[in-house]
């Protein structure tokens, strides 16, 4: 057997564990956060995002794990960031998990008042009033991180956290990094960054940029200089980036039977 046929022959290393009195089995290096999702099983998240590196910041997807080697001894961790293991036992739906969610949603409750997903979340878990004061000219920034890890993947390096404390908040100090893209606000949990489109023009953080539209569907694509960005990037052409995505889908079905749009 060649070693490309080794390889292709084997096998992800996987392990034997326990959710919610389901046994399950899944791949080892992930977390439980994923084992539970790929297996329909609902973890609350406000932080986690599957294309970037957890933090464990938002606390929300807190569960209880214990060993079945030693089952009475149970800790409280993050999902996002516990390794699976064999013989893992993980409850998502114990008292003490309903507990401390319920004191994260308070906090929150009382740090973003008018977001209806942390409000929504809080009214799940039967928390409609929180004894923490409320921010004064709140906004619906959650301090999650997605944002900036976002623009960081993006490698536009844009958004930075400012400030300590409850005064923590989200800024672009430098307003010539930003390239306009809307990955951060397109990933937002909460819908805590505003932008508009206008014509051709749209409008984040305080800049104004024009908007290249597609020249076979009239789509908008992306700013300037987000399709500069992008192609310098992935050393590729920048026409290859002034088509749609539908433009492209079109251009496919017509080359498939011989027409050429």
């Amino acid at each position: 057997m060649t070693e490309v046929n080794a390889a292709r022959d084997t096998k992800p290393e996987t392990v034997q564990m326990t959710i919610n009195g389901n046994s399950i089995e899944t791949e080892k290096g992930k977390t439980v956060l994923e084992a539970a999702r790929e297996n329909d099983i609902e973890i609350p998240t406000l932080c986690y995002h599957p294309g970037l590196e957890s933090i464990g910041a938002c606390r929300l997807c807190l569960v209880e794990v214990a060993k079945s080697s030693r089952p009475g001894r149970k800790n409280l961790v993050t999902s996002c960031l516990f390794p699976v293991e064999n013989g893992l036992i993980v409850d998502t739906q114990s008292n003490v998990v309903h507990q401390h969610r319920k004191i994260v949603l308070k906090l929150l409750i009382a740090r973003v008042p008018d977001s209806d997903l942390i409000r929504q979340l809080a009214t799940e878990y039967g928390v409609h009033e929180s004894r923490y004061v409320e921010r004064e000219d709140a906004d619906k920034c959650i301090m999650c991180g997605i944002c900036v890890r976002v623009c960081d993947a993006m490698g536009a390096n844009a958004l930075v956290t400012l400030s300590h404390g409850l005064d923590k908040y989200v800024d672009v100090p430098n307003k010539n990094a930003c390239i306009g893209c809307l990955a951060c606000a397109l990933s937002c949990p909460t819908n805590a960054i505003p932008f508009e489109e206008v014509g051709d023009k749209r409008r984040i953080w305080g800049k104004e940029f024009d908007l290249i539209r597609c020249e076979v569907t009239g789509e908008p694509i992306g700013t300037p200089e987000q399709i500069e960005h992008i192609a310098k990037r992935s050393d590729l052409p920048i026409d290859s980036f002034l088509k749609s995505a539908n433009a492209r889908l079109k251009e496919n079905a017509a080359e498939s039977v011989g027409v050429k749009l």
